[in-house]
């Protein structure tokens, strides 16, 4: 199945908080449940929270209460509110939510007609992503050679979109290929991503997959077991790529030891309109970094620091690669949001 569909009014998604272990499907009805879920990363993955906040918007117009195209209008700019504030990081969302608000305020006619362009407008959003991931995986797999070890991070798979994924994306395609490749994933503390989520992914699909500690990075490149890295982006801006904790490390380490490192991510994710300096870094509850599956870890009284994401540089960047093509960074100047 997708990871997130429309379906008479309800979204229905996966719960990620209980993979790998269990399928627990969510049924929202209203825009605040979304944006909890949202909140609590049961739905995350910045193309997918792209699509989610679209959904948000429609479940808003679907269900409202109002009598006129203008009290429509307001619940759809409160449920704006409310969604921008639940991760404040990856771009997708502010895109998603941009590009809604805009076709509502741009309807000619009355209510009804309001709410069916946003539902509408909510649906080809999520259409567009799938076909757009499984463009950047033909792009990207091109730069992957038969018998590839290709190092990832975090998790950009089908399960951080709606279907098909960005740098597994590039991955999965490259495998479909007949390309004999094989994959290290960090385990991406302190959600585990990777341990929970990409191995989920890539042993479902049976590409070869090794999983590693964060803080193996650096051996498994100085052994030279890695031929090149790829991994996703929740906000690209024009000096830097705003991935997951963690990435900024894993960049340095290839540009140390000659490794390729790719960004795979469509052209919704790029803020060319910004620097790195203007992004607002989520800070989580440091409880995800004292305490594992509610269990306490640390003592008792110290302190943690639980950054989200990190900014990695352009000039560790090789290329990126999107639905338009694979560019060098200094060729995504030219883009503006789309």
């Amino acid at each position: 199945m997708k990871t997130i569909e429309w379906k008479d009014g309800l979204v229905i998604t996966i719960d990620q908080t209980k993979l790998p272990t269990k399928t627990v499907l969510l049924k929202m009805k209203k825009c605040d449940e979304l944006a909890d879920a949202i909140r609590e990363m049961k739905i995350r993955g910045a193309p997918l929270l792209g699509v989610a906040a679209a959904y948000g918007l429609a479940l808003t117009a679907h269900h409202s209460k109002a009598e006129t195209k203008e009290q429509l209008i307001r619940e759809l700019e409160a449920s704006a509110t409310t969604l921008r504030e639940t991760r404040p990081t990856a771009m997708n969302p502010f895109w998603a939510i941009d590009r809604i608000l805009k076709k509502a305020h741009e309807t000619v006619g009355g209510l009804r007609d309001v709410a069916k362009v946003v539902v509408n407008e909510a649906q080809k959003i999520a259409d567009e992503d799938a076909n757009v991931n499984r463009k950047i995986g033909e792009y990207g797999s091109a730069l992957i050679k038969d018998g590839d070890v290709i190092l990832t991070h975090c998790n950009a798979g089908s399960l951080a979109t709606v279907d098909y994924g960005t740098a597994l994306g590039v991955i999965r395609a490259a495998w479909k290929k007949g390309k004999r490749i094989e994959v290290i994933a960090t385990e991406t503390r302190p959600q585990l991503q990777g341990a929970r989520l990409t191995a989920y992914e890539l042993k479902r699909e049976k590409i070869p997959v090794t999983l590693i500690t964060d803080n193996m990075v650096g051996f498994v490149m100085a052994k030279n077991l890695v031929s090149l890295v790829i991994v996703g982006a929740d906000r690209i801006v024009r000096d830097a790529v705003i991935n997951k904790i963690g990435t900024y490390s894993i960049a340095v380490l290839a540009k140390e030891h000659g490794v390729p490192f790719y960004v795979a991510a469509p052209t919704s994710t790029l803020d060319m309109d910004h620097n790195s300096g203007d992004v607002v870094i989520e800070e989580r509850n440091s409880e995800e970094v004292t305490h594992f599956r509610s269990k306490r870890i640390a003592p008792r009284g110290v302190k943690a620091m639980n950054p989200a994401f990190d900014i990695t540089p352009m000039k560790y960047v090789r290329a990126i690669v999107t639905e338009a093509g694979v560019f060098p960074p200094e060729n995504l100047k030219q883009w503006q949001r789309v």
